[in-house]
Protein backbone atom coordinates (compact mmCIF):
# COMPACT_ATOMS: atom_id res chain seq x y z
CA UNK A 1 0.00 0.00 0.00
CA UNK A 2 1.25 3.44 -0.79
CA UNK A 3 1.58 6.00 2.19
CA UNK A 4 -0.66 8.59 2.32
CA UNK A 5 0.11 11.85 3.99
CA UNK A 6 -2.69 13.65 6.22
CA UNK A 7 -3.92 15.84 3.90
CA UNK A 8 -4.41 12.97 1.43
CA UNK A 9 -6.44 11.20 3.97
CA UNK A 10 -8.29 14.75 4.64
CA UNK A 11 -9.38 15.16 1.26
CA UNK A 12 -11.45 13.09 -1.26
CA UNK A 13 -12.15 13.79 -5.27
CA UNK A 14 -15.35 16.39 -3.87
CA UNK A 15 -12.85 18.52 -2.21
CA UNK A 16 -11.56 18.27 1.81
CA UNK A 17 -13.39 15.97 3.73
CA UNK A 18 -16.57 17.79 5.97
CA UNK A 19 -16.08 17.58 9.25
CA UNK A 20 -18.93 16.49 11.50
CA UNK A 21 -20.50 19.68 13.49
CA UNK A 22 -19.95 19.27 16.98
CA UNK A 23 -23.00 18.33 19.21
CA UNK A 24 -24.83 20.25 21.78
CA UNK A 25 -23.33 20.44 24.83
CA UNK A 26 -23.94 17.97 27.87
CA UNK A 27 -26.23 18.98 30.87
CA UNK A 28 -24.90 17.82 33.82
CA UNK A 29 -27.33 17.61 37.15
CA UNK A 30 -26.13 19.89 40.03
CA UNK A 31 -23.76 17.62 42.59
CA UNK A 32 -25.05 17.83 46.06
CA UNK A 33 -22.81 20.37 47.89
CA UNK A 34 -21.91 21.69 51.30
CA UNK A 35 -20.93 25.43 52.04
CA UNK A 36 -20.49 25.83 55.61
CA UNK A 37 -17.96 27.81 57.75
CA UNK A 38 -17.33 26.45 61.49
CA UNK A 39 -16.79 27.91 64.46
CA UNK A 40 -12.98 28.71 64.21
CA UNK A 41 -13.62 30.30 61.22
CA UNK A 42 -12.37 27.59 58.33
CA UNK A 43 -14.79 27.86 55.29
CA UNK A 44 -15.98 24.24 54.55
CA UNK A 45 -17.08 23.32 50.90
CA UNK A 46 -17.67 19.60 50.65
CA UNK A 47 -19.18 18.29 47.13
CA UNK A 48 -19.93 14.45 46.05
CA UNK A 49 -18.52 13.45 43.13
CA UNK A 50 -18.45 9.55 42.91
CA UNK A 51 -16.83 8.94 39.96
CA UNK A 52 -13.98 6.86 42.17
CA UNK A 53 -13.67 5.82 45.55
CA UNK A 54 -11.44 8.57 46.36
CA UNK A 55 -11.75 11.93 48.12
CA UNK A 56 -9.45 14.94 46.87
CA UNK A 57 -9.07 17.78 49.14
CA UNK A 58 -7.39 21.43 48.86
CA UNK A 59 -6.80 23.77 51.99
CA UNK A 60 -6.00 27.38 51.01
CA UNK A 61 -4.40 29.97 53.96
CA UNK A 62 -3.96 33.43 53.02
CA UNK A 63 -0.20 33.85 53.92
CA UNK A 64 0.88 37.15 53.35
CA UNK A 65 3.64 38.79 55.00
CA UNK A 66 5.89 42.30 54.16
CA UNK A 67 8.78 41.63 55.50
CA UNK A 68 12.08 41.04 53.07
CA UNK A 69 12.39 37.71 54.48
CA UNK A 70 8.58 36.33 54.88
CA UNK A 71 9.13 34.34 51.25
CA UNK A 72 12.07 32.38 52.52
CA UNK A 73 10.34 31.81 56.10
CA UNK A 74 7.24 30.26 54.87
CA UNK A 75 9.08 28.49 51.94
CA UNK A 76 11.17 26.59 54.73
CA UNK A 77 7.87 26.18 56.47
CA UNK A 78 5.81 24.76 53.78
CA UNK A 79 8.84 22.13 53.39
CA UNK A 80 8.85 21.13 56.55
CA UNK A 81 5.02 21.24 57.73
CA UNK A 82 4.12 17.48 56.97
CA UNK A 83 7.37 15.83 57.79
CA UNK A 84 6.63 14.85 61.69
CA UNK A 85 4.83 15.82 65.12
CA UNK A 86 5.08 14.79 68.34
CA UNK A 87 2.27 12.04 67.50
CA UNK A 88 4.33 11.28 64.15
CA UNK A 89 7.66 11.22 62.61
CA UNK A 90 7.99 11.64 59.15
CA UNK A 91 8.31 8.00 58.40
CA UNK A 92 4.92 7.74 60.61
CA UNK A 93 3.03 10.23 58.76
CA UNK A 94 4.31 8.40 55.21
CA UNK A 95 2.71 5.08 56.57
CA UNK A 96 -0.47 6.67 57.61
CA UNK A 97 -1.13 7.93 54.31
CA UNK A 98 0.45 4.79 52.47
CA UNK A 99 -2.18 2.65 54.29
CA UNK A 100 -4.99 4.57 53.54
CA UNK A 101 -4.22 5.48 49.76
CA UNK A 102 -3.00 8.73 50.69
CA UNK A 103 -1.06 11.70 50.38
CA UNK A 104 -0.49 15.18 51.03
CA UNK A 105 1.40 18.30 50.02
CA UNK A 106 1.92 21.84 50.61
CA UNK A 107 3.69 24.87 48.69
CA UNK A 108 3.47 28.63 48.84
CA UNK A 109 3.19 31.18 46.78
CA UNK A 110 3.48 35.07 48.26
CA UNK A 111 -0.53 35.36 47.97
CA UNK A 112 -1.31 31.77 49.78
CA UNK A 113 -0.19 28.53 51.24
CA UNK A 114 -1.88 25.53 49.74
CA UNK A 115 -2.20 21.82 51.07
CA UNK A 116 -3.39 19.63 48.61
CA UNK A 117 -3.63 15.86 49.12
CA UNK A 118 -6.08 12.31 48.42
CA UNK A 119 -7.43 9.55 50.17
CA UNK A 120 -9.72 6.71 50.04
CA UNK A 121 -13.34 8.12 50.47
CA UNK A 122 -13.72 5.74 52.94
CA UNK A 123 -10.67 6.63 54.78
CA UNK A 124 -11.45 10.78 55.00
CA UNK A 125 -10.95 11.11 58.62
CA UNK A 126 -7.04 9.64 58.62
CA UNK A 127 -6.55 12.06 55.88
CA UNK A 128 -8.08 15.01 58.06
CA UNK A 129 -6.34 13.41 61.55
CA UNK A 130 -2.83 13.69 59.89
CA UNK A 131 -3.23 17.30 58.35
CA UNK A 132 -5.06 18.67 61.59
CA UNK A 133 -2.36 17.07 63.38
CA UNK A 134 0.00 18.92 61.32
CA UNK A 135 -1.89 21.76 61.33
CA UNK A 136 -1.83 21.85 65.21
CA UNK A 137 1.40 20.68 66.07
CA UNK A 138 3.88 20.60 63.15
CA UNK A 139 7.44 19.44 64.77
CA UNK A 140 9.79 21.35 62.48
CA UNK A 141 12.90 19.47 63.53
CA UNK A 142 16.33 20.37 63.87
CA UNK A 143 17.19 17.81 60.87
CA UNK A 144 14.55 18.13 58.98
CA UNK A 145 14.61 22.02 58.68
CA UNK A 146 18.50 21.60 57.39
CA UNK A 147 18.09 19.30 54.84
CA UNK A 148 15.25 21.27 52.99
CA UNK A 149 17.56 24.33 53.45
CA UNK A 150 20.12 22.87 51.64
CA UNK A 151 17.67 21.09 49.16
CA UNK A 152 15.86 24.60 48.81
CA UNK A 153 19.27 26.63 47.96
CA UNK A 154 19.89 24.01 45.32
CA UNK A 155 16.07 24.46 43.90
CA UNK A 156 16.94 28.42 43.42
CA UNK A 157 20.17 28.49 42.46
CA UNK A 158 19.06 26.21 39.56
CA UNK A 159 15.58 28.32 38.93
CA UNK A 160 17.57 31.81 39.22
CA UNK A 161 19.84 30.24 36.13
CA UNK A 162 16.03 29.15 33.83
CA UNK A 163 14.99 31.86 31.33
CA UNK A 164 11.17 31.32 32.28
CA UNK A 165 12.40 32.59 36.11
CA UNK A 166 14.54 35.37 35.19
CA UNK A 167 11.67 36.41 32.70
CA UNK A 168 8.92 36.19 35.66
CA UNK A 169 11.39 38.11 38.67
CA UNK A 170 11.64 41.08 35.90
CA UNK A 171 8.24 40.86 34.16
CA UNK A 172 7.15 41.48 38.56
CA UNK A 173 9.38 44.16 38.96
CA UNK A 174 8.13 46.03 36.22
CA UNK A 175 4.59 45.43 37.13
CA UNK A 176 4.75 46.22 40.72
CA UNK A 177 7.91 47.24 41.77
CA UNK A 178 9.01 45.97 45.13
CA UNK A 179 5.25 44.90 46.29
CA UNK A 180 5.85 42.14 48.64
CA UNK A 181 3.97 39.97 45.95
CA UNK A 182 6.83 40.03 43.67
CA UNK A 183 8.93 37.81 46.36
CA UNK A 184 7.79 34.47 44.69
CA UNK A 185 11.47 33.25 45.20
CA UNK A 186 13.48 33.94 48.17
CA UNK A 187 17.01 34.94 48.02
CA UNK A 188 19.37 32.24 48.88
CA UNK A 189 20.91 34.57 51.17
CA UNK A 190 17.68 34.85 53.39
CA UNK A 191 16.88 31.24 53.42
CA UNK A 192 20.42 30.94 54.77
CA UNK A 193 19.76 32.84 57.39
CA UNK A 194 16.36 31.73 58.81
CA UNK A 195 16.09 29.90 62.25
CA UNK A 196 14.12 27.34 64.01
CA UNK A 197 12.62 30.29 66.09
CA UNK A 198 11.10 32.23 63.26
CA UNK A 199 9.33 29.23 61.32
CA UNK A 200 7.61 28.51 64.65
CA UNK A 201 6.82 31.90 65.43
CA UNK A 202 5.62 32.20 61.83
CA UNK A 203 3.46 29.29 62.05
CA UNK A 204 1.94 30.10 65.18
CA UNK A 205 0.69 33.39 63.57
CA UNK A 206 -0.01 32.78 60.34
CA UNK A 207 -1.38 29.02 60.07
CA UNK A 208 -4.49 29.48 61.59
CA UNK A 209 -8.80 28.53 60.25
CA UNK A 210 -9.71 32.52 60.51
CA UNK A 211 -10.53 33.30 56.56
CA UNK A 212 -8.89 29.75 55.22
CA UNK A 213 -10.91 27.73 52.83
CA UNK A 214 -10.80 24.05 52.67
CA UNK A 215 -12.44 22.09 49.92
CA UNK A 216 -13.69 18.31 49.69
CA UNK A 217 -14.94 16.64 46.33
CA UNK A 218 -14.92 12.89 46.16
CA UNK A 219 -17.16 9.70 47.17
CA UNK A 220 -18.56 11.63 50.01
CA UNK A 221 -21.60 12.58 51.69
CA UNK A 222 -21.42 16.32 51.96
CA UNK A 223 -22.93 16.68 55.26
CA UNK A 224 -21.04 13.76 56.86
CA UNK A 225 -17.96 15.34 55.47
CA UNK A 226 -18.60 18.54 56.98
CA UNK A 227 -19.30 16.88 60.50
CA UNK A 228 -16.08 14.88 60.23
CA UNK A 229 -13.46 18.50 59.01
CA UNK A 230 -15.68 20.00 62.30
CA UNK A 231 -14.43 16.82 64.41
CA UNK A 232 -11.20 16.63 64.08
CA UNK A 233 -10.13 20.52 62.84
CA UNK A 234 -12.05 21.77 65.86
CA UNK A 235 -9.79 21.75 67.79
CA UNK A 236 -7.51 24.18 65.16
CA UNK A 237 -7.56 27.49 66.55
CA UNK A 238 -6.74 31.17 66.88
CA UNK A 239 -7.36 34.60 67.66
CA UNK A 240 -5.86 35.89 64.70
CA UNK A 241 -7.07 35.78 60.96
CA UNK A 242 -5.14 34.88 57.94
CA UNK A 243 -2.96 37.13 56.52
CA UNK A 244 -3.86 38.86 53.15
CA UNK A 245 -1.81 41.40 51.19
CA UNK A 246 -2.35 44.56 50.69
CA UNK A 247 -4.38 45.06 46.80
CA UNK A 248 -1.87 45.75 43.84
CA UNK A 249 -1.03 48.61 42.15
CA UNK A 250 -3.31 48.95 38.83
CA UNK A 251 -1.39 48.87 35.70
CA UNK A 252 -1.12 51.15 33.33
CA UNK A 253 0.76 51.18 29.76
CA UNK A 254 3.79 51.73 29.64
CA UNK A 255 7.26 50.93 26.88
CA UNK A 256 8.47 47.61 27.55
CA UNK A 257 12.10 47.43 29.23
CA UNK A 258 14.95 45.35 27.91
CA UNK A 259 16.61 43.05 30.76
CA UNK A 260 19.76 41.99 29.59
CA UNK A 261 21.23 38.35 29.77
CA UNK A 262 24.02 38.09 28.51
CA UNK A 263 25.52 35.43 25.58
CA UNK A 264 21.31 34.37 25.34
CA UNK A 265 21.09 33.16 22.20
CA UNK A 266 16.85 33.62 22.75
CA UNK A 267 14.54 35.99 23.73
CA UNK A 268 11.64 36.25 26.30
CA UNK A 269 8.88 38.72 25.57
CA UNK A 270 6.21 39.14 28.00
CA UNK A 271 3.20 41.99 28.13
CA UNK A 272 0.98 42.52 30.84
CA UNK A 273 -1.79 45.20 31.26
CA UNK A 274 -4.86 45.74 33.65
CA UNK A 275 -8.34 43.04 33.09
CA UNK A 276 -11.47 42.61 35.26
CA UNK A 277 -12.07 39.61 37.37
CA UNK A 278 -14.38 37.18 37.37
CA UNK A 279 -17.32 39.01 39.19
CA UNK A 280 -17.21 41.65 36.65
CA UNK A 281 -19.78 41.31 33.83
CA UNK A 282 -17.30 41.91 31.16
CA UNK A 283 -15.47 38.93 32.33
CA UNK A 284 -16.83 36.69 29.94
CA UNK A 285 -16.45 38.37 26.60
CA UNK A 286 -13.55 39.51 27.84
CA UNK A 287 -12.61 35.48 28.45
CA UNK A 288 -14.07 35.13 24.44
CA UNK A 289 -11.57 38.02 23.34
CA UNK A 290 -8.41 36.49 24.93
CA UNK A 291 -9.01 33.02 23.63
CA UNK A 292 -9.37 34.73 19.94
CA UNK A 293 -6.21 36.49 20.05
CA UNK A 294 -4.13 34.08 21.82
CA UNK A 295 -5.52 31.69 24.72
CA UNK A 296 -5.22 28.71 22.50
CA UNK A 297 -3.93 27.25 19.41
CA UNK A 298 -6.38 28.53 16.92
CA UNK A 299 -5.63 32.26 18.19
CA UNK A 300 -4.87 34.95 15.77
CA UNK A 301 -1.48 35.50 17.48
CA UNK A 302 -0.36 31.79 17.83
CA UNK A 303 -1.40 31.13 14.10
CA UNK A 304 0.94 34.76 12.77
CA UNK A 305 4.29 34.23 14.84
CA UNK A 306 4.03 30.58 15.18
CA UNK A 307 2.31 28.84 12.10
CA UNK A 308 2.76 31.62 9.43
CA UNK A 309 6.36 33.08 10.78
CA UNK A 310 7.53 30.53 12.75
CA UNK A 311 9.08 32.64 14.99
CA UNK A 312 8.30 31.27 18.42
CA UNK A 313 7.67 27.49 19.33
CA UNK A 314 4.39 28.45 21.81
CA UNK A 315 2.59 31.59 22.36
CA UNK A 316 -0.11 32.04 24.74
CA UNK A 317 -1.62 34.83 26.18
CA UNK A 318 -3.94 34.58 29.49
CA UNK A 319 -5.58 35.57 32.48
CA UNK A 320 -3.82 35.89 35.87
CA UNK A 321 -5.71 36.20 39.05
CA UNK A 322 -5.35 37.77 42.48
CA UNK A 323 -7.88 38.31 45.14
CA UNK A 324 -8.01 41.72 44.18
CA UNK A 325 -7.97 41.72 40.38
CA UNK A 326 -6.52 40.36 37.40
CA UNK A 327 -4.41 40.98 34.51
CA UNK A 328 -3.51 39.68 30.94
CA UNK A 329 -0.04 38.31 30.32
CA UNK A 330 1.07 37.43 26.91
CA UNK A 331 4.13 35.34 26.48
CA UNK A 332 6.19 34.55 23.65
CA UNK A 333 10.19 32.82 23.86
CA UNK A 334 12.19 33.68 20.61
CA UNK A 335 15.47 33.58 18.52
CA UNK A 336 17.27 36.40 19.38
CA UNK A 337 16.93 37.24 15.48
CA UNK A 338 13.86 37.62 15.48
CA UNK A 339 12.84 39.20 18.64
CA UNK A 340 12.01 42.44 16.89
CA UNK A 341 9.98 41.05 14.01
CA UNK A 342 8.14 38.91 16.84
CA UNK A 343 7.68 42.26 18.97
CA UNK A 344 6.45 43.87 16.08
CA UNK A 345 3.95 41.08 15.05
CA UNK A 346 2.68 40.68 18.32
CA UNK A 347 1.49 44.87 18.21
CA UNK A 348 0.28 44.11 15.15
CA UNK A 349 -2.06 41.41 16.78
CA UNK A 350 -3.14 43.21 19.55
CA UNK A 351 -4.01 46.44 17.61
CA UNK A 352 -5.78 44.43 14.99
CA UNK A 353 -8.28 42.21 17.28
CA UNK A 354 -8.72 45.98 18.86
CA UNK A 355 -10.00 48.16 15.87
CA UNK A 356 -10.81 44.97 13.19
CA UNK A 357 -13.97 42.91 15.48
CA UNK A 358 -13.28 39.13 15.61
CA UNK A 359 -15.59 37.29 13.31
CA UNK A 360 -18.72 35.31 14.32
CA UNK A 361 -16.95 32.15 13.51
CA UNK A 362 -13.87 32.65 15.64
CA UNK A 363 -15.90 33.64 18.81
CA UNK A 364 -17.71 30.64 18.69
CA UNK A 365 -14.90 28.66 18.29
CA UNK A 366 -13.59 30.85 21.14
CA UNK A 367 -16.96 29.74 23.00
CA UNK A 368 -16.79 26.05 22.29
CA UNK A 369 -13.39 25.85 23.38
CA UNK A 370 -13.65 27.64 26.81
CA UNK A 371 -17.01 25.69 27.84
CA UNK A 372 -15.76 22.22 26.53
CA UNK A 373 -12.54 22.67 28.53
CA UNK A 374 -14.25 23.92 31.18
CA UNK A 375 -16.53 21.12 31.60
CA UNK A 376 -13.03 18.54 30.68
CA UNK A 377 -11.18 20.22 33.29
CA UNK A 378 -13.90 19.53 36.04
CA UNK A 379 -14.94 16.08 34.95
CA UNK A 380 -12.50 14.88 37.17
CA UNK A 381 -12.82 15.05 41.29
CA UNK A 382 -8.87 16.35 40.80
CA UNK A 383 -9.79 19.55 38.40
CA UNK A 384 -13.00 20.56 40.29
CA UNK A 385 -11.29 20.57 43.56
CA UNK A 386 -8.63 22.34 42.06
CA UNK A 387 -11.50 25.11 40.33
CA UNK A 388 -13.51 25.29 43.35
CA UNK A 389 -10.41 26.00 46.15
CA UNK A 390 -8.98 28.81 43.33
CA UNK A 391 -12.65 30.61 42.96
CA UNK A 392 -12.60 30.57 46.94
CA UNK A 393 -10.31 32.14 47.51
CA UNK A 394 -11.64 34.71 44.90
CA UNK A 395 -14.80 34.88 46.85
CA UNK A 396 -16.56 32.92 44.30
CA UNK A 397 -18.49 29.43 44.88
CA UNK A 398 -20.05 26.30 43.12
CA UNK A 399 -23.04 28.34 41.66
CA UNK A 400 -20.69 30.45 39.92
CA UNK A 401 -18.83 27.33 38.55
CA UNK A 402 -22.43 25.75 37.42
CA UNK A 403 -23.53 29.46 35.78
CA UNK A 404 -20.47 30.15 33.79
CA UNK A 405 -21.31 27.91 30.59
CA UNK A 406 -24.55 29.89 30.56
CA UNK A 407 -22.83 33.28 30.69
CA UNK A 408 -20.44 32.29 27.73
CA UNK A 409 -23.30 31.24 26.15
CA UNK A 410 -25.11 34.44 26.30
CA UNK A 411 -21.99 36.76 24.73
CA UNK A 412 -22.58 38.52 21.79
CA UNK A 413 -19.86 38.88 18.78
CA UNK A 414 -20.03 42.73 19.91
CA UNK A 415 -19.80 41.95 22.89
CA UNK A 416 -16.47 40.36 22.56
CA UNK A 417 -15.34 42.97 20.26
CA UNK A 418 -16.33 45.79 22.55
CA UNK A 419 -14.04 43.93 24.84
CA UNK A 420 -11.63 43.34 22.35
CA UNK A 421 -11.37 46.88 21.70
CA UNK A 422 -11.49 48.08 25.59
CA UNK A 423 -8.36 45.60 27.00
CA UNK A 424 -6.35 44.57 23.85
CA UNK A 425 -5.54 48.26 23.15
CA UNK A 426 -1.26 47.89 22.33
CA UNK A 427 -0.96 51.22 24.45
CA UNK A 428 -2.39 49.27 27.80
CA UNK A 429 0.41 47.23 27.69
CA UNK A 430 4.01 46.97 29.87
CA UNK A 431 6.34 44.57 30.15
CA UNK A 432 9.53 42.85 29.35
CA UNK A 433 11.74 41.22 26.74
CA UNK A 434 14.91 39.23 28.22
CA UNK A 435 17.96 38.48 26.32
CA UNK A 436 21.34 39.77 24.84
CA UNK A 437 21.05 43.76 24.94
CA UNK A 438 23.92 43.59 22.41
CA UNK A 439 22.14 41.49 19.99
CA UNK A 440 18.31 43.15 20.59
CA UNK A 441 19.07 46.98 21.64
CA UNK A 442 19.36 48.31 17.36
CA UNK A 443 16.57 46.67 16.12
CA UNK A 444 14.43 47.00 19.05
CA UNK A 445 15.53 50.73 19.42
CA UNK A 446 14.41 50.96 15.85
CA UNK A 447 10.97 49.12 16.68
CA UNK A 448 10.79 52.09 19.54
CA UNK A 449 8.57 51.88 22.68
CA UNK A 450 11.51 49.75 24.26
CA UNK A 451 13.61 51.04 27.33
CA UNK A 452 16.93 50.25 26.85
CA UNK A 453 19.40 49.21 29.63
Amino acid sequence: MLHRSAEQIGRTEMGPRPLPPLGLPRTSSAPSAVDTMLDNGLRVIAVRRPAVPMVELRLEIPFGGTHRTHAARAELLTSTLLLGTPRRDRFAVDRALAAVGGELSAGVDPERLSVRGSALATELDVLLDVLGDALTSASYADADVARERTRLVERLTMSRAQPRVIAREALQRRRYGDHPATREWPEVDDVAGVTLAEIRALHRSSVVPGGAVLVLVGDIIPARAVDAVASVLGGWQSDRSAARLAPLPELTGADLQLVHRGGAVQSQLRLSAQAVPRIDERYPALQLANLVFGGYFSSRWVENIREDKGYTYGAHCGLEFTPHGATLIADADTASEVTAAALLETRYELGRIAVVPPEESEVDNARQYAIGSLTISTSSQRGLAGHLSTLAVLGLDLDWLRAHPSRLQAVTTGQVAEAAAEFFAPSRFTGVVVGDAERLANPLAALGGVELP
